[in-house]
């Protein structure tokens, strides 16, 4: 069964690091078989807290979801995110 990365962020304070992050966040995700379904892009917040960005990753299973999080690259780029934005992540798994 799929699983997805749900990313929906709160606050950016520093695009240029979500830029650099992004960079660095595409190979871990692709070495882990992950695709990029939604990133960015319109929106409607319909409850809860308005969201500048919302990102949805898919990989293959659960278990390839939860490595490439806790891999030492993906590790690399997230640390770059750090005090420069707010966000929620969340894995899931789904059909």
């Amino acid at each position: 069964m799929k699983a997805y990365w749900v990313c929906i962020y709160e606050k950016i304070d520093n695009v240029d690091k979500l830029k650099e992050y992004a960079v660095k966040a595409r190979p871990a995700v692709e070495k882990f078989s992950g695709k990029f379904l939604v990133r960015g892009g319109k929106n409607r917040t319909n409850d809860g807290i308005k969201s500048p960005r919302i990102a949805v990753v898919e990989f293959p299973n659960y278990n390839a979801a939860v490595d490439c999080y806790d891999s030492a690259e993906y590790q690399e780029a997230h640390d770059i995110l750090q005090g420069h934005v707010v966000r929620h992540h969340q894995i899931v798994e789904g059909s």
